[in-house]
């Protein structure tokens, strides 16, 4: 089975998610999309598969969800922000030939392996 993981290695719930796709013996691409970065399209598909709006996938404890405003802002806006500050996606996202899930928890991807 193939498997993409958009990771952040600083991150236990990514780390914890890459290793139970590893175990379950997935041919792992990892995408470090702090350094790689997002395009508004990848991501709109990425929410879209996942079942997800923008505002659901926003990491809402980070600083620049605060200091951009964004608690009562579009879809739209929080894209856009995203794309920015590529911080603000929650993470880990999966993508595998059965689907794409937020990892969040772990046990999300299960559905998907």
């Amino acid at each position: 089975m193939d498997a993409t993981i958009y990771h952040n290695p600083r991150c236990s719930t990514s780390r914890k998610t890459l290793a139970k796709l590893e175990d379950a013996g997935a041919d792992v691409t990892v995408v470090k999309y702090l350094t790689d970065g997002w395009t508004r399209d990848q991501l709109s598909k990425l929410f879209a598969d996942a079942g997800l709006t923008a505002g659901q996938a926003v990491r809402k404890r980070e600083a620049a969800y605060t200091d951009l405003g964004l608690a009562d802002a579009s879809d739209e806006k929080i894209l856009d922000a995203m794309v920015e500050h590529p911080v603000l996606v929650e993470r880990p996202f999966v993508v595998t030939d059965k689907g794409t899930r937020l990892a969040r928890p772990v046990e999300n991807v299960d559905e998907i392996l």
